[in-house]
């Protein structure tokens, strides 16, 4: 379990398995969830919930993005 800062300073807990989907946003802004496997998707839709990343339809294709 780990602690992370969002940018209207509020502190969330997240889990090592959110962390780590995470983690590939420091290698690509975005990620397609076409990428990501089944259980990686649920963590990233977790994410989306705690308003940690963000979800976008574009194109019929979905993107995730670290929210700014």
């Amino acid at each position: 379990m780990k602690i992370i800062e969002l940018l209207n300073n509020v502190r969330i807990p997240i889990t090592n398995e959110e962390a780590d989907i995470l983690g590939k946003f420091n290698e690509k802004a975005t990620i397609a969830k076409e990428d990501l496997d089944q259980r990686q998707i649920v963590v990233a839709n977790s994410l989306v919930n705690k308003d940690v990343l963000h979800r976008k339809n574009e194109n019929g294709k979905i993107h995730y993005k670290k929210k700014n």
